[in-house]
């Protein structure tokens, strides 16, 4: 019976780490110029799985990341990066978060990450009000998300 209870402790442990050893890393860069122009995150659009985890470099400085109010799903944990700091983080939630750098957040400076279905809060997230070239980015990121 001990034999037994380790086996399936053995089973479970590795079952575990195999499901962490599929977990992603994506990598997004802050940068002053990008393919797209002035102040960027490259890539602008992320599609993820829940449990992967983007990694937010600070490429060049005077940039930050964080979660726009009201673009991430119900439950979910708003993040916040510290200025020229990288920072990771792990989308457990399913849905649709709208990133920004906050100094050059109304440049355009914006991104979407979608984690699985984004339909928990799709609409909500496209009816938050962006100012200046945001409208413009978000517009088209949207158009790339499929339900």
């Amino acid at each position: 019976m001990r034999s037994i209870r380790l086996m399936l402790s053995v089973a479970a442990a590795t079952m575990i780490a195999a499901g962490a050893a599929y977990a992603a890393e994506i990598e997004v860069n802050t940068m002053n110029m990008g393919k797209q122009g002035m102040f960027q995150l490259e890539p602008s659009f992320v599609k993820v799985a829940p449990g992967d985890t983007v990694h937010f470099v600070a490429k060049d400085k005077g940039h930050d990341v964080e979660t726009i109010p009201g673009m991430l799903p119900e439950g979910a944990q708003p993040f916040k990066g510290e200025m020229n700091k990288d920072i990771s983080v792990t989308f457990t939630k399913p849905g649709v978060y709208g990133v920004k750098c906050n100094p050059h957040y109304g440049m355009g400076m914006v991104a979407l990450v979608v984690v699985g279905d984004p339909s928990s809060n799709l609409e909500a997230a496209k009816s938050v009000k962006q100012p200046g070239k945001a409208k413009k980015v978000f517009d088209e990121l949207f158009k790339q998300v499929v339900q």
